[in-house]
């Protein structure tokens, strides 16, 4: 359950971010100094959290409390750079389609992560998860409006919203299988480390020559999107997946597409038909599907 609600709170924070960055995209920021800052500030804040905990003698002897090796740190950031490409890949797709869409394409990964998990184990899905998906992607795509008249697709969104959900398919399914016993805190401080080198290379940011702009409003956004997303979202994912599994982590990060549609409808007054939030009731459906089949279990065992 510990596990359950760890990832369910990464999904919600990580289904804010597309808000703030149509936001910063109306403000005249480019998508390489939106991801470039979020990643920076979100490294730059982790690593302080790694050094006051280092100071203060918070370290214990328990489990998930020792640091990575060399060995496992190289592979965290290598992990980490997946990260980096799915901000770059998903935040390119928000420059040509609305927030809502962008969070469907984006949310590929739920049926991505059950079928990389069955090849990887070896092992077919478990009903209650292949059960969990049908609502989950009817609901996507009455919930991303796909149903909705008038709605346009642009080419180049798409492609990058799948990439998106691609590299965020391999975050969770590694994330959740390196270093697992180590400080969750450090994992993330590298992960992240590892996502902004890997951003800063295929999209250098212009803040790098142009630091002023920080300052003109970019550091704002950077600042909430480096909280939301690599500090509390990749933190909640690096402490839940390791306890879910890389399947029931993406069953369960279908929390991202409510979040987004809500804070879209709130925040960008983007329209959002009574047919969307029927669509949002079968994600939230699928997503609690799987725990209900197991507590129905647990309760015949029992009895038994």
């Amino acid at each position: 359950m510990k596990g359950i609600i760890y990832v369910l709170l990464g999904a919600c924070f990580y289904g804010v971010l597309s808000t703030f960055v149509k936001l910063a995209y109306g403000e005249g920021f480019i998508v390489n100094d939106v991801v470039g800052i979020q990643l920076l500030i979100g490294a730059l804040i982790l690593w302080g959290l790694v050094g006051s905990k280092k100071i203060v003698g918070s370290k214990q002897a328990s489990r998930g409390s020792r640091q990575p090796s060399m060995n496992e740190a190289l592979f965290l950031l290598v992990v980490g750079s997946s990260t980096g490409l799915t901000g770059v890949f998903y935040y390119q797709s928000l420059q040509y389609v609305s927030a809502s869409f962008a969070i469907l394409l984006l949310f590929q990964f739920t049926w991505m992560g059950v079928v990389l998990e069955a090849i990887t184990t070896r092992k077919f899905p478990a009903k209650e998860k292949l059960v969990a998906l049908i609502p989950l992607l009817a609901g996507t795509v009455i919930a991303g409006g796909m149903l909705s008249k008038g709605v346009t697709f642009h080419t180049h969104g798409i492609i990058y919203g799948l990439l998106s959900a691609l590299t965020y398919t391999i975050f969770i399914f590694v994330s959740g299988r390196v270093a697992t016993d180590a400080d969750s805190l450090t994992r993330t401080a590298y992960m992240v480390t590892g996502g902004f080198i890997v951003a800063a290379i295929v999209v250098t940011p212009t803040f790098f020559f142009e630091p002023s702009i920080i300052f003109d409003g970019l550091g704002k956004y950077g600042l909430i999107l480096g909280i939301m997303g690599p500090v509390l979202s990749t933190l909640f994912f690096a402490k839940g997946v390791p306890l879910t599994g890389a399947g029931m982590a993406s069953i369960l990060g279908a929390m991202e597409l409510p979040m987004a549609i809500i804070m879209s409808m709130l925040v960008l007054h983007e329209q959002v038909s009574l047919l969307q939030w029927g669509g949002v009731a079968l994600i939230m459906f699928g997503v609690a599907w799987p725990e209900l089949v197991r507590r129905r279990r647990a309760r015949e065992a029992s009895i038994i």
